[in-house]
Order: structure tokens, then sequence, then C-alpha cells
């Protein structure tokens, strides 16, 4: 496929990804919903007043003026209708409805430049998990040794935890440094900024339609609600997570903030580059997950992923990690499944990230947390610096693209600058 816009060959934005996100512009500040060509911005709720575009089973009812939630709520039939119509209606041997219209291009278009973009959904709901076998097996040889790094359940179940969806906020948004209680080794609970900030670098996924209250989603039907996916960095602040997680889990050191990418993959743009995943039976000495979490196919996603790190005294962000979404050892679907097999109820909107992804080897682990394990090997940087987990004034960018058979797709990046406490 190719666009009628001049796009580079290798563009991580063209007709065969055309993620969403939500805009708005200085003369028009409504938010509305706009898919990325290139560096253009094609306004949906421009194509669909004009009726360059229909929704199936939307009725009457505008869908692309707002959020992207009323469009989820459609589900697959809709999804696949809307991509395949703004395929055409973008590509170079397409219909002349909008590329030869010098009045729709001129104000159906807008340069990425000049255009404010805000989250992509209203999140009603946010749920963490704990997905990849790495990073847990990380985390529990430091902190319990690795005789019992994994703890009984992690093999049986996607472990996660509900998180914060007040504090998701859109890439570039500042990120202020929480403060809370931390406990010495030697003394008692003092009260102050974290001195252990983190990040965490994660793949997030937007619920479609849901499924009502005591109804579960199958995990055969599962991929019918992942609408699509972003880059999420959940910001952790260590030293406050470890006096708090014991015993109910993830608190404050977790809530101050979570910054996802402004760009929504769609699940189908991504159906090239799946892949196998680690097998989840006895030929790979890991247990068969019970029924309810069977999924044939092939789980995983090739997604390239990388962590840049910029600190104040650097002019460009230096790669500290590379990694891939590959590693996730429980797929987007098993998490869905599982999150609703008690019957709660995920709605249109609701953000469900990963958990930290992390790799075999030490340069393809998600978090500083593992980078330098647990602050005792500080990274080198090219200013002279180092850095064992984060500096005010720190800026952390995180980085994802599936690429195969010649065809890139872009997540584009997720960053967030740390503020001082206040």
């Amino acid at each position: 496929m190719t666009s009628f816009l001049d796009l580079p060959a290798d563009s991580g934005f063209g007709l065969h990804n055309l993620p969403y996100g939500v805009f708005s512009t200085a003369d028009d500040p409504a938010k509305r919903v706009g898919v990325r060509l290139g560096d253009t911005v094609v306004d949906l709720a421009y194509l669909e007043t004009h009726g360059l575009i229909a929704v199936p089973g939307a009725g009457r009812a505008p869908v692309f003026h707002g959020t992207l939630n009323a469009f989820m709520a459609l589900g697959r039939g809709a999804w696949d209708s809307v991509r395949g119509r703004l395929q055409d209606l973008l590509s170079a041997d397409g219909p002349d409805d909008f590329r030869a219209s010098e009045t729709h291009r001129a104000s159906g278009m807008h340069p990425l430049e000049e255009v404010t973009m805000h989250l992509p959904a209203e999140i009603g709901d946010y749920t963490d998990f704990y997905s990849s076998r790495q990073h847990a097996t990380n985390v529990g040889t430091m902190f319990r040794g690795p005789e019992n790094a994994l703890m009984p359940n992690w093999l049986h179940l996607p472990v996660g935890y509900h998180g914060r969806a007040s504090s998701v906020v859109l890439s570039g948004t500042e990120v202020v440094r929480p403060k809370g209680q931390q406990k010495p080794d030697d003394g008692a609970p003092v009260f102050g900024p974290s001195k252990l900030l983190d990040i965490e670098l994660e793949l997030g996924f937007f619920v479609g339609p849901g499924n009502e209250l005591g109804s579960p989603i199958p995990i055969e039907d599962a991929r019918e609600h992942i609408f699509g996916f972003v880059l999420v960095n959940d910001w952790s602040a260590r030293d406050i997570q470890k006096w708090e997680y014991v015993p109910l889990g993830p608190f404050l050191g977790k809530s101050f903030a979570t910054s996802i990418s402004p760009w929504v993959v769609p699940t189908a743009a991504l159906n090239p580059f799946r892949v196998a995943g680690e097998a989840q039976d006895a030929s790979a000495g890991n247990p068969e997950p019970l029924p309810y979490l069977r999924q044939s196919g092939e789980r995983s996603l090739d997604i390239e992923l990388a962590v840049k790190l910029k600190t104040a005294q650097m002019d460009e962000a230096e790669t500290v990690a590379r990694s891939n979404a590959r590693y996730l050892y429980w797929s987007p679907e098993q998490q869905l499944a599982h999150h609703t097999v008690n019957g709660c109820n995920a709605r249109p909107g609701d953000l469900m990230a990963s958990g930290t992804i992390s790799g075999e080897t030490e340069d393809s682990y998600g978090s500083f947390l593992e980078l330098t394990w647990r602050g005792t090997r500080p990274i080198q940087l090219p200013s002279g610096e180092t850095r064992t987990f984060l500096a005010d004034g720190d800026s952390v960018v995180l980085a994802g693209e599936a690429v195969r058979d010649g065809v890139r797709i872009s997540f584009g990046e997720v960053e967030g600058t740390i503020a001082p406490a206040r």
C-alpha cells in the first residue's frame, strides 16, 4: 500500500499502521479523533461530518468528536470497516473523494507539529500486570534469592494489581518526584521524597467492547476486545514501594504517574508480527495453564523496544536498554481473560499494561532496578555521569516499533522528565 502523501519508504506511520489519537488545534480547541499518516494528522471528525467515512453500528451519533471510547465500544466489525475505508481514501490509487479535493485536504489534514495531543480515551480503570518471566525472576532473585525467585502462583496465572486511572498521563507530561514513607535498613520509617525513582518499560492495550458484569470474556474471544496498543512507562518509587507493598501490594509507590504514548496502534496492524512465545507446557518445563487460560496460535508480539535516558548535562538521549514484547510470558489475551474470569466487567477505554518487559541479557532489562541490580552496578553515561536511579531533570524516553518484510509499524515515543518533589 502506498499513500498519496510523499512518505519515506521506511515510514513507521504509513498505511499499514494508521494509529489513532485524540488531538486539537489552535483554531479549534475541541478534542477529536485522528489517525497519523507520516507527519500528518488526518481529522476523522471532519471526514465523518462530511460523509467521507461511515461507522457501522454508530447510527446518527458522532463517533469521532471527542475521545476514542465510542469507537472502541463498537467492536471489530466497525474497526475493520473504518480501517479499510481509510486505507482506500489515503492510498495513491484510491477513490478521489478525499485526495482530489483541495478543500477536504486543507480542512481534514493537519501538520503534526501544529496539533496538540490528548489522552486517547477516558480511562475508567487501569490494571498493571506482571507478565515478564525474566523481570519477575530478576526481582525475586534480588529480594528472595534465586532458589525462590518466582512466587508459587506466577506460572499459573497472570499476576496483576489495580492501578490508578486518574494519574495516567500523556507523553511529555512532567513527572513530579513523589513523597512517601521509606524504611531505612537500620532505623525507623521516615517521610520524604523518593530516592529510588525508577521506570518500567511496558506495553499496554485499550479494551474495546468489554463485558457485562458477571460474564467473563473467554480466551478465544479476548482478541476481539483488544482495540489497540500503546507504550507505557509505569513510574515507580522503589523505596516507597518496598516499605508499603506487604501485605496488599503496590500503592503510593506506583500511583503518582503512569505515562502513555499518544498514538494507539490498532490490533489489526500488529497481526503480521505475531510470534509463538514461550511454550506453556511440559515441553518447556512449565505447567500447562488451566483451561480458561489456554490459548491456541501465536500468543506473542515481535515489537522492538528501547529505553533512552537524557540527563540535564546531555545533549542527546542515550539508549540504555533494548528489549522486545516477545519476552512476555502471559499474552494480552490471557491477561484480559484472567481479569474477567471472576465476572469483573471491563469497559471501553480501560487500560491494561503488561508490567515491566525484560529479556535474558542485562542490556534488555526494562527497569533501572534491574539494569543497575538494585543500584550496585551504576550506568555509565557519555557525559561522565552515572545513574543508579533517576535524578531531578532526567528525561526518559521509551520507543517501540515492529519491523518485518519491509513493513515498519512505529509506536512513536513516550517521554517524561523528572521534576523536584513539591
